[in-house]
C-alpha cells in the first residue's frame, strides 16, 4: 500500500513566486510544501545565460518581509547568480519547507482537495498553487523544423555565453530583451551576427537622471490591473522592454553600429534559408512612437509633482535609423547557429483539472480559478503588471494566502 503524505498546501515551483506565498503562508501559521523540480530557483541558475543581470534595479527586489541587504548598491543590478543567492537566504530566513529535484507527474482533483503524485511519492493537499511562472517552457516556431538539421538551433533559455555556440555566425530571432542582449553580447565577442526583428519596445535605461523604473513606480504603471486596460490579453503580449542591466542603452541602432545586421521578422524557411518580412521599417517607427509617447508621460508626471528642477534637462534619444534589410539569408554562407529568442509558453501535461483555456493556460482570475482549492502564482499581469516581476509577486501572494483564510474560516 502507497502511503499518502498530507499537506495543506502543496505550491509547484520554488522560484520567487513560490517563496513569496510560503513566506505569507509561514506568517499565517498554515502548513505547506514547495515542490521544486530541481534545485530551488533552478530556472534561475541553469536556464539564463552567464552574464546576465536583472532588468530592474535592485530597490525594485521587495520579497514579502524582505529588505535591501546591508551596504547592498540600491541602484544596481543583480546578476542572475546573485539572485539565486538571495532567493536562498530568503528561504533560510523563514525555514521555507521544500523538497528539491522532485518532479509532478499529476495533480488529480479529490473530493474535497487534490491528489499530488511526483517522483518522490504520493501527496494529498486540500489546497494546490501553480507557480511555475510565465517564463516556462521555451516557445520555437513551427518552421524550425523546415531548417537543415545541420544547423544547430537553441532557444535563449539553452543559452549560456559565445564560447558555447561553437564556430560560425549567428541568426538570432527575437528583438525582444533576450535577443537584443544575446546579440549585443554575441557581437561584442566578434561573432558575425543577424537579428530577426519583429514587434518590439523600445526603452531608455534612464531619462532625465532617473532609471525607467523609478518613472514607471512614479507613475503608477506597475500598480495598473487588469480592470484598468481595455483589453487584457493585448497587454500581456505587449513586447518585453529592450533594456540590459549592465549599463547603457540597447536598441536596433546602437547594434546596427555594433555591426549586427537587422532583419525583419522571420516568415519562412527551408533548408539553410531564411525569408524575412517587409515589417521591419514600420515595426521601428511604432517603437519610436511609442517610446515617444511615454517620455511625454514622464514629463507631463515631473510638470505636475514640479520635479523639474530637481531633474536633468529632456533629452530624447534620436530615432532608430537602420540600412536596408535584406530579404533573406543563406545560413550556409558562415552560420552555425540558429537562436530562437522567441519567448514562452505554458503547459501542463500534469494537471488533470479542467481549468485550462483552448491555448493551455490557466483560466484565473487574480490567480484563484474555478476549481475550488487550485490557484495560479507569478504569471504575466495575474492581477497587475508588476504580478511576474521579483517586485511585484508578493502582493499576489498575499492576496492568495488571505483568500485561502478566507475560504478556511466559510467552512469552519
Amino acid at each position: 500500500m502507497i502511503m499518502m503524505r498530507r499537506h495543506d498546501t502543496i505550491i509547484i515551483g520554488a522560484g520567487q513566486a513560490g517563496l513569496a506565498l510560503s513566506h505569507q503562508l509561514s506568517a499565517r501559521g498554515v502548513d505547506h510544501l514547495l515542490i521544486e523540480r530541481g534545485r530551488l530557483a533552478e530556472r534561475w541558475r541553469s536556464e539564463r545565460w552567464d552574464s546576465l543581470r536583472l532588468l530592474t534595479p535592485n530597490w525594485m527586489t521587495r520579497l514579502p518581509g524582505w529588505e535591501l541587504e546591508a551596504g547592498e548598491n540600491p541602484d544596481g543590478f543583480r546578476s542572475k547568480d546573485e539572485l539565486v543567492g538571495l532567493l536562498e537566504r530568503y528561504a533560510r530566513s523563514f525555514d521555507a519547507p521544500v523538497s528539491e529535484n522532485t518532479e509532478v507527474t499529476g495533480v488529480y482533483p479529490l473530493h474535497p482537495g487534490f491528489r499530488v503524485e511526483t517522483t518522490s511519492g504520493r501527496y494529498e493537499a486540500r489546497n494546490v498553487v501553480i507557480a511555475t511562472g510565465h517564463s516556462a517552457d521555451p516557445k520555437i516556431p513551427g518552421l524550425a523544423d523546415s531548417l537543415d538539421p545541420g544547423i544547430r538551433q537553441l532557444h535563449s533559455s539553452q543559452y549560456r555565453n559565445p564560447d558555447d555556440l561553437g564556430e560560425g555566425g549567428v541568426l538570432v530571432v527575437g528583438a525582444g530583451a533576450s535577443g537584443i542582449q544575446i546579440a549585443s553580447e554575441l557581437a561584442g565577442a566578434g561573432r558575425r551576427v543577424v537579428l530577426s526583428a519583429g514587434r518590439h519596445a523600445r526603452a531608455v535605461r534612464a531619462y532625465r537622471g532617473k532609471d525607467l523604473w523609478w518613472w514607471l513606480d512614479r507613475l503608477g504603471s506597475l500598480d495598473e490591473t487588469v480592470d484598468d486596460v481595455p483589453d487584457v490579453e493585448a497587454s500581456r503580449r505587449t513586447p518585453s522592454l529592450g533594456l540590459t542591466g549592465s549599463g547603457g542603452d540597447i536598441d536596433l541602432g546602437t547594434l546596427d553600429r555594433a555591426g549586427v545586421t537587422v532583419a525583419g521578422r522571420v516568415v519562412t524557411g527551408d533548408a539553410s534559408v531564411v525569408r524575412f518580412g517587409t515589417n521591419l521599417e514600420e515595426d521601428v517607427s511604432t517603437a519610436d512612437r511609442r517610446l515617444r509617447r511615454l517620455l511625454d508621460r514622464f514629463d507631463a508626471q515631473a510638470a505636475m509633482e514640479g520635479l523639474d528642477p530637481f531633474l536633468e534637462p529632456p533629452s530624447r534619444p534620436t530615432p532608430v535609423r537602420l540600412p536596408p534589410a535584406a530579404s533573406e539569408l543563406d545560413l550556409s554562407s558562415g552560420f552555425g547557429t540558429v537562436l530562437w529568442a522567441t519567448g514562452y509558453c505554458r503547459r501542463y501535461p500534469w494537471l488533470h483539472v479542467d481549468v485550462l483555456d483552448a491555448s493551455g493556460d490557466v483560466i484565473q482570475r487574480r490567480g484563484v480559478t474555478s476549481h475550488s482549492g487550485l490557484y495560479v502564482l507569478g504569471m504575466r499581469f495575474q492581477w497587475s503588471r508588476g504580478s511576474h516581476f521579483v517586485d511585484g509577486v508578493g502582493r499576489d501572494a498575499e492576496y492568495l494566502a488571505d483568500h485561502m483564510m478566507s475560504a478556511y474560516a466559510a467552512v469552519a
